[in-house]
């Protein structure tokens, strides 16, 4: 046997009298470049393009806005009756505003819990402490039967001269100058007590924010926490409030925070705008 066949038999090259060791797969010592990588096939391609593709339509359809108000409201016949999520639906909550309130609900559980919730934002607005705001509050938010009753109790409680100086108000309702007057409603979350085609009673959970902002004030701004329930009519194509009751709560423990001063709170409150709120 050659030389040149000996070293072949073993991986030598050809008869140069050179020997190629050829190291485990992997093995980053191989100067030869290494593991072999494997073939990708032509079906993972396809595959990870298709998924793309899908992703890319899900996210377009996401994010469409616009659109005919037709698909905006309705029935969610899909929905189940008993969840409470507290993420957004795909169904959208409103098809536009009476005034500033948002208005034209799905008959359905889902947009009763929306109604209530965007309602009780609106009752307890520092609009409802002028009587050109509260009129336009109450004729949007109550059922007309309702609403004449219920805008007399508010104005005989509201309009009361002992009460608005109480709260460091002028007779009209706004703050003294120099000062930003503060009611705003948080909404933590609604529930459903009762349901039906025509009527619904839900109640929301929300945190408020009540007082005067700025130096000297008597009535600072504070948090409390309230539960209201609303008793619903659908009425003239939408969610109405026939009737509400409050109560404290639930109130959870306060953490060890600095309060912000009063300029800290008039700035936020004038800066960050509020929401329409979805179930």
């Amino acid at each position: 046997m050659s030389p040149g066949d000996e070293h072949d038999s073993f991986g030598g090259v050809g008869g140069s009298g050179q020997t190629r060791t050829r190291l485990p797969e992997g093995n980053s010592g191989d100067v030869y470049g290494g593991a072999r990588r494997p073939v990708r096939s032509s079906r993972s391609l396809i595959t990870v393009v298709g998924v793309v593709v899908v992703l890319v339509a899900a996210i377009a359809f996401a994010n469409r806005g616009g659109g005919d108000p037709a698909d905006a409201a309705g029935p969610s016949a899909d929905t189940p009756a008993k969840t409470a999520p507290t993420a957004a639906t795909g169904i959208r909550p409103v098809t536009g505003k009476n005034g500033q309130i948002p208005t034209g609900y799905a008959q359905d559980e889902q947009g009763a819990q929306s109604a209530a919730t965007n309602y009780a934002v609106a009752l307890g607005s520092a609009e409802m402490f002028s009587a050109e705001g509260r009129n336009e509050i109450v004729s949007a938010v109550y059922a007309p039967g309702a609403a004449a009753a219920r805008q007399a109790d508010l104005d005989k409680a509201d309009s009361a001269k002992d009460l608005l100086t109480s709260l460091g108000l002028q007779a009209d309702g706004t703050a003294p100058q120099g000062m930003t007057f503060i009611s705003r409603v948080i909404p933590v979350g609604s529930k459903v007590e009762s349901h039906t085609a025509d009527r619904a009673t839900v109640s929301v959970w929300y945190l408020s924010l009540f007082g005067l902002a700025g130096e000297n004030s008597k009535n600072p701004v504070s948090e409390s926490w309230y539960t209201d329930t609303f008793e619903l009519r659908w009425v003239g194509g939408d969610w109405k409030v026939t009737k509400s009751t409050q109560k404290d709560g639930p109130v959870p423990v306060g953490r060890d925070q600095r309060a912000s001063s009063a300029q800290d709170m008039a700035d936020a409150v004038g800066q960050f705008g509020g929401f329409t709120y979805a179930r």
